[in-house]
């Protein structure tokens, strides 16, 4: 998951020779011209193949960065059915870190920037952890361009209000994060993101990512989050809200529907908080029914 550079070249390198009597395309066709993306000066980095009539954008959840997709990169590549595109955040992996407000709407505008340089069309937004709010955000603002969004353990408590007492809470938290970055990290993330089926070498990794993530932008954006009015965007957006989401912790489904939100929810089981690179065989067939439905 290390190195991001190269993956979508190194797959379709793979399978020319595997097939190289089944098509004529080449990995120097098949792959983006890496054209330079900017938003507001802050550099997006990223990898994208070349063809396909629907694009998938794999958007990365908190701490970690665009190389956990490997493993749908791989899968959804090969038949060219498809425009696999993931990025690094700003703040997170290779992008740029040069700005001081890490919201929400900033991170939509960044996916905004990205979908509109690489002209990317019949958009499938598909966001990790944190992500699910930043896909919305992105869906509301590029209505002619995106088809359908699908949430990755996350969306499992819309319900949720940030009333005055919980924001003072919060607050006093994210103050002691900011300081006691490390420790907090160790204390309670270890806890919340793992399930006892969580392979080590997955786990020390995320929690390795986590602790060499920039810690201001990395609270930044969860105190910004934790104020997004999720509920109330997701539905005016009037689109179907699909979820890959693990049964270790719950998906309030009573709030979503409370909330007259259209959502289909599709089971990964106890996995740990990132399905993705825990049973990647399971969610790239899961997410590949979803396919078939928004199209």
């Amino acid at each position: 998951m290390k190195q991001a550079a190269g993956i979508l070249t190194g797959v379709l390198l793979v399978l020319q020779f595997a097939c190289n009597d089944a098509t004529t395309t080449t990995p120097q066709t098949a792959t983006q011209e890496k054209i330079k993306v900017e938003n507001q000066g802050v550099h997006i980095d990223y990898d994208a193949s070349k063809y396909g009539d629907t694009t998938l954008l794999f958007i990365h959840g908190w701490g970690i960065n665009r190389t956990y997709w490997t493993n749908q990169a791989s899968h959804f590549v090969p038949g060219l059915n498809y425009r696999v595109v993931m990025l690094d955040l700003p703040g997170f992996g290779q992008s740029g870190k040069n700005r001081k407000s890490w919201t929400i709407e900033n991170y939509a505008a960044d996916i905004s920037a990205l979908i509109k340089a690489l002209d990317l069309k019949n958009v499938i937004l598909i966001g990790h952890s944190m992500s699910g709010a930043i896909i919305v955000e992105t869906a509301l603002t590029n209505p002619g361009r995106v088809i359908g969004i699908v949430g990755v353990d996350n969306f499992k408590n819309v319900g949720y209000v940030l009333t005055p007492e919980r924001k003072k809470e919060a607050d006093k938290f994210y103050e002691a994060f900011r300081t006691h970055y490390t420790e907090l990290v160790m204390r309670y993330m270890d806890k919340e993101l793992f399930a006892p089926s969580t392979d080590s070498l997955i786990h020390q990794e995320v929690i390795n990512d986590i602790l060499h993530s920039d810690s201001t932008i990395a609270v930044d954006i969860l105190a910004h989050a934790d104020s997004f009015p999720l509920a109330a965007k997701l539905a005016s957006l009037k689109k179907r809200l699909y979820l890959i989401n693990s049964s270790y912790t719950p998906t309030d489904t009573a709030a979503l529907r409370k909330g007259g939100i259209d959502y289909a929810l599709y089971d990964m089981g106890p996995t740990g908080h990132y399905p993705m690179v825990e049973k990647p065989a399971l969610f790239n067939s899961l997410l590949q029914e979803i396919i078939y439905c928004i199209k």
